[in-house]
């Protein structure tokens, strides 16, 4: 039997190499898409369950207001697991946040004191926060140029779908009378996943070769400001902060709004959140393409316009005045939804490609406390305003107003990543040089 030439060989080897590591990409996808699935879903039971949580715990709208302010501290956990993910490496980190979750979760289904209760929420939404970074740091490293804002767009959509799980869920349990706590008890259930996502989640090759080079065991997590990054990151994290406090509590008390102030069952609300919702999947594809086709930058501040329009509707325009209240709102519901996967997906795209290995996860820390701030001044103002403007939905309208400031400041001042190399995009080799 003849023996292949050596540049058939060759060409035969560059196949094999290249099929194994296309299988390991895809295996890789596959697993952190699971595991923002199930990150969401755990995450998300608070908002949802939120009407239940407050009756449980003797809460009015102000009590409730505040009890998200106090959950929102969780960033400051998220600051430094954020930090942690550069220094000791994305799987490890993901890993250990994937096991914190069920411990978290029934924490929290068991609490009957309201501070224990945000004690396990707090640890539970700071894990939560620190593996979803992870993941979307994995995401950029693993994936091709031309696949990085397709694969964020999938990671949106795993964890939308990760929310409506919980949406689904909840109907079926106040119809039979049972108790808000057996949806955290679920996410408990999630330690199952722990061995599968350990055998199938491999060391991202890019912190590797970081590591390798000693780049990671030397920057410290004020090196976002270095002079190459430090108009990218103070622009971003002013953002962020508004963005928050824009986002915040219009999107936390979505569902409270629907059944405490336009009266709808749990059913309706649920159907509105699920029709909304559904419709806001179909943001993820088009923010994936519109970022791939004209930037990251456009998707953000457009879609980021759209949201601020769209939250306005579903908070101040009446719904109750309409002859079908619920589709009234799930219409609002779902331009919001539509507008917010869009723009998450091109913003995943645009911060994992502006910094460079050393500091991913590190900025994803700096965002957490950005958010962590915005959510609790956005929820302790909305609180404050309640009485001075009549209602919850009228004071949550004005938070959602700073969100134009932040889309004008990432039109003017965000540099455009679309079709760069990582490394590029990154100023990697220029920031490995200032190192050295």
């Amino acid at each position: 039997m003849n023996n292949p030439s050596p540049p058939a060989a060759a060409a035969e080897v560059d196949d094999l190499s290249s099929s194994a590591g296309e299988a390991r990409t895809r295996a890789t996808v596959w697993a952190i898409l699971l595991m923002i699935f199930y990150q969401q879903f755990a995450v998300s039971i608070t908002g949802i369950a939120a009407p239940w949580i407050g009756k449980s715990f003797r809460l009015d709208d102000a009590g409730m207001a505040r009890l998200f302010a106090w959950i929102s501290v969780s960033a400051l956990g998220a600051f430094v697991l954020g930090r942690m993910i550069d220094r000791f490496g994305r799987r490890r980190m993901v890993l250990w946040c994937l096991g914190a979750i069920p411990v978290c979760s029934l924490g929290a289904a068991c609490a009957t004191n309201l501070a224990v209760f945000a004690i396990f929420e707090i640890a539970l939404n700071a894990v939560v926060v620190a593996a979803g970074s992870g993941c979307i740091v994995m995401l950029a490293e693993e994936l091709p140029i031309e696949r990085r804002a397709g694969g964020q767009g999938l990671a949106g959509f795993a964890g939308a779908a990760g929310g409506g799980l919980s949406v689904m869920l909840v109907p079926g349990l106040v119809g039979y009378g049972l108790s808000w706590r057996w949806l955290l008890a679920l996410a408990a259930a999630g330690v199952l996943l722990l061995p599968s996502m350990a055998r199938l989640l491999p060391e991202s090759e890019r912190w590797e070769h970081s590591e390798l080079e000693g780049i990671t065991r030397r920057t410290r997590f004020y090196e976002v400001f270095h002079p190459l990054y430090r108009r990218r990151a103070i622009t971003l994290i002013v953002c962020t902060l508004l963005a928050a406090f824009s986002q915040a509590a219009a999107q936390g008390f979505s569902y409270y709004h629907a059944v405490n102030d336009v009266k709808l069952t749990a059913g309706g609300a649920s159907l509105m959140t699920i029709l909304g919702g559904g419709v806001g999947m179909i943001g993820f594809p088009i923010g994936a393409w519109i970022s791939e086709r004209w930037g990251r930058v456009p998707t953000v501040v457009g879609f980021g316009f759209l949201f601020i329009v769209s939250q306005l509707w579903f908070y101040w325009i009446p719904a109750p005045l309409f002859i079908m209240p619920m589709l009234w709102l799930a219409v609002s519901f779902g331009l919001v939804t539509v507008a917010d996967s869009a723009g998450t997906v091109g913003t995943n795209a645009a911060i994992t490609e502006l910094f460079p290995t050393a500091l991913r996860g590190t900025i994803t820390g700096w965002f957490a406390v950005m958010i962590a701030i915005g959510a609790v001044a956005s929820n302790a103002i909305a609180a404050a305003l309640v009485p001075l403007t009549g209602g919850l939905a009228t004071a949550i309208g004005f938070t959602v107003l700073a969100g134009v400031p932040a889309a004008v400041l990432f039109a003017f001042l965000i540099d455009e990543t679309r079709g760069l190399p990582l490394e590029v995009a990154a100023r990697e080799e220029e920031f490995r040089a200032s190192r050295a």
